[in-house]
């Protein structure tokens, strides 16, 4: 429908979305509106390798362990919003015809799914209402293989209109919360799979990455995450709001509610040779040899990045990765502080690359009203601004307010030709080379770091809205999705208002655009009980090394009567 008047088709749409999905919950058999029983309260405590044994063993079926998360995920949405598509009554059928290999190494796992991943059947609309009422009609790799396995998808989750933010909300669902504290976002663009899984509605779920979008929930909402490196996953069958873009290409990858399920659940989908489903990956096998290597290794050698030279971590973030950093000192290895190549130039040429199109992609998807993200209109407009009235705000911020942080990030800030693109791509690579070089220098023999510790965000959860002045403050993330490095997050602990409290000395009044804008929402009164992570930091497709060495600091911490305890299952 012409313009203005698709306002209607878009309110019509959201509204019909939403009552599908209330009804579909409401219709559900009735044992997911029961009660928790005493099995299925233990089949919620067992970590997925053990329920695999079990369901091929036939000591537990698997439509038990779907119908013990599916009562649980219902639960989750009453109090995040976390779901989107409700596909348990499928997935019972798949299970019953056998569409499920109950062979495979994930046998009768319930799996989690970001609402973009395609399922036969089912919308995946991206929260944009003009994408709503298209089924798709056949399974896209990830969920193919998902089945190969023996997993079972359940639920699809939530994510913003853009899939370019730390929130998750848009017109056709609604706004996602944060378990921990329902006033702040549970991250994004994964949001709704970090809601369902710190909550204990799945232990395993599939996100995607372009900026840091399974590790910002991970860190917002309290559970485990990968950021897998390209073609380590596949990236075929998938919606997305920027088909095409490939200067800071997206990654699909694992989310978690435990370390252990996020290892178990990452070797044994790329065990099943994703190569074979998606062109895209490579054909490399797990290699075990690489995680028990570093599992095994007596001493690591581990460098802390404390900022990212944009916006220094809050006091919350600062202490997590101050813990993480001790810990593992205590542990005997060699913790030192380290300054590699800026990452503020990371983030002038990934934020450049990803937006070269000048938002006009993501933003054709919209109807007229339809409600955007609250920082993706931030950048958004200043994009559209004509080029001279943006040469006067770049000058002004530069000249006269001396910001010259935010003013770098505003000087390319306009859609880009081919060459000009190009350009870009040049700078990626040179950048690239840098920390290639950079992390070699370390040790006698070259043998390098084994990996960086640094804090996923300048600061705990945002307050929903809280995008608008935070959008530009991605930095520790985006980083690494620049350099396409393996890059992991696990929960560390909780803001603490007794010793999470900004200095008074701290002036926020006088920091940079980018830091104002992320410092204005702190408040750790506010904030008390929010989770707070870190991350662990490999190079390109070192995901077996990550993991290990994940696990390492999460050992550390738990030796000093540290590692984080997760949200419990509420009583249902």
């Amino acid at each position: 429908m012409i313009p203005p008047f698709d306002y209607f088709e878009h309110r019509a749409a959201c509204k019909r979305k939403q009552d599908e999905r209330a009804a579909r919950i409401a219709s559900l058999p009735r044992p997911y509106l029961s009660p928790l029983t005493s099995s299925e309260r233990g089949i919620l405590d067992e970590d997925i390798g053990s329920l695999v044994q079990d369901v091929q063993k036939g000591e537990k079926k698997a439509v038990d362990v779907l119908r013990a998360y599916g009562k649980v995920a219902v639960k989750a949405q009453e109090k995040t919003n976390c779901l989107t598509e409700i596909m348990i009554k499928e997935a019972e059928g798949w299970i019953e015809r056998g569409e499920v290999n109950m062979k495979g190494p994930l046998a009768g796992i319930p799996v989690s799914l970001k609402d973009s991943i395609v399922v036969a059947g089912f919308d995946s609309s991206v929260g944009y209402s003009r994408l709503t009422g298209k089924p798709w009609e056949v399974d896209g790799p990830i969920v193919r293989m998902l089945k190969d396995a023996g997993a079972v998808p359940f639920v699809k989750t939530a994510l913003p209109v853009t899939l370019l933010s730390f929130e998750s909300f848009n017109d056709v669902w609604g706004r996602c919360l944060n378990p921990h504290n329902t006033d702040y976002s549970p991250g994004g663009s994964s949001g709704g799979e970090g809601a369902l899984l710190a909550f204990g509605g799945s232990r395993i779920g599939i996100g995607s990455d372009v900026a840091g979008s399974v590790r910002a929930p991970a860190h917002y909402s309290g559970c485990y995450s990968l950021r897998c490196s390209t073609g380590r996953w596949p990236k075929l069958g998938v919606s997305t709001s920027m088909p095409g873009q490939e200067g800071i290409a997206s990654v699909f990858s694992p989310m978690t509610r435990t370390l252990p399920d996020l290892t178990y659940f990452t070797r044994s989908f790329i065990q099943l040779q994703p190569w074979k489903y998606d062109p895209s990956c490579h054909p490399l096998a797990w290699r075990p040899h690489i995680q028990s290597d570093y599992q095994d290794k007596k001493v690591l050698k581990i460098g802390i990045m404390r900022t990212d030279n944009v916006v220094d971590p809050a006091p919350a973030c600062a202490r997590a990765l101050q813990m993480s950093a001790t810990a593992l000192k205590a542990q005997g290895h060699e913790v030192f502080d380290v300054h590699p190549p800026n990452p503020y130039e990371a983030l002038v040429i990934a934020s450049n690359l990803l937006n070269s199109d000048g938002t006009q992609t993501f933003r054709g998807f919209f109807r007229t009203g339809e409600s955007d993200d609250a920082g993706a209109r931030e950048f958004g407009r200043y994009m559209r601004l004509p080029r001279f009235i943006k040469w006067f705000y770049w000058a002004y911020t530069k000249y006269i307010k001396r910001d010259g942080i935010w003013a770098g990030l505003l000087e390319h800030w306009h859609q880009k030709s081919a060459a000009e693109y190009w350009e870009w791509v040049v700078k990626r690579e040179a950048y690239k080379a840098q920390w290639h070089e950079w992390w070699n220098a370390f040790g006698e023999k070259g043998e390098g770091l084994d990996f960086i510790l640094t804090p996923p965000n300048s600061t705990p959860a945002v307050p929903h809205g809280g995008m608008k002045d935070a959008c530009a403050a991605c930095g520790y993330t985006f980083l690494f999705n620049l350099l396409d490095y393996a890059v992991g997050v696990i929960p560390v602990t909780r803001v603490d208002p007794k010793i999470d409290m900004l200095p008074s000395s701290v002036d926020v009044r006088k920091m940079n655009g980018v830091a104002r804008g992320a410092y204005k929402h702190y408040d750790a009164i506010r904030m008390a009980g929010l989770p707070v992570g870190v991350q662990i930091v490999g190079r390109r497709l070192e995901e077996e090394k990550v993991l290990a060495c994940m696990e390492r600091l999460e050992g550390a911490l738990e030796a000093r009567g540290e590692k984080y305890d997760l949200l419990a299952v509420p009583e249902v």
